[in-house]
């Protein structure tokens, strides 16, 4: 259902507790009702994917997610991360309809067994082909600079490793290790993650 469409639904039962935030809304009107929600003063938050990297509402606690079949793996764990962010128990619910293809279940199925980004990242790979990971290619074979996943696993493996104990250590990329990181990054053209890396 179309987001103003559940919101109207929704405004029908809760009145003025339910708010709507979309893409064609000004950046100050999204970033009142943001605030709003964040204030507790709304309950209920229907939204489109722009909430989906850098909302930070600690009290926001269940999120249902419509037609999530549609959503790639990485979309699907960014939506799921805006909730469970404060010390409240916090719940993702995952609507779909039935006759799944078998990636669309396959993506579920991953969604629902772990949280681990990395994880994801990799069956999401397995699923869809590396594309560009920041470019406009999202899927099928990329010209690699360096390393063949089929030939090269156990490098990545030991890449992987070491990128999770940086980030897990020094999750802003600051002091000596940080910098390596950040000119790493740069040097191969990929330093636009960096923003993207506290999105959670």
């Amino acid at each position: 259902m179309a987001a103003e469409d559940r919101h109207a639904e929704l405004a029908k039962v809760f009145g003025d507790q339910v708010a709507l935030v979309h893409g064609r809304m000004s950046a100050a009107a999204k970033q009142d009702v943001m605030t709003r929600f964040a204030a507790n003063e709304i309950k209920l938050l229907v939204a489109t994917t722009v909430i989906e990297v850098g909302v930070d509402v600690p009290n926001a606690s269940i999120m249902i997610i419509e037609h999530a079949e549609r959503f790639g793996l990485a979309q699907l764990h960014q939506l799921r991360g805006r909730v469970g962010r404060g010390s409240t128990r916090s719940s993702c619910l995952l609507l779909y309809k039935g006759n799944l293809s078998q990636t669309a279940q396959a993506r579920l199925d991953t969604i629902k067994s772990t949280e681990d980004g990395f994880e994801i990242a990799e069956r999401d790979l397995e699923l869809r082909g590396q594309g560009d990971v920041l470019g406009t290619r999202q899927s099928g074979m990329p010209g690699y600079r360096l390393a063949v996943p089929d030939v090269h696993r156990h490098l990545l493996d030991f890449a992987h490793d070491d990128a999770k104990a940086l980030l897990t250590g020094n999750p802003g990329l600051t002091g000596e290790d940080g910098e390596a990181a950040r000119t790493a990054l740069y040097l191969f053209r990929k330093d636009l993650a960096i923003p993207l890396i506290r999105a959670g």
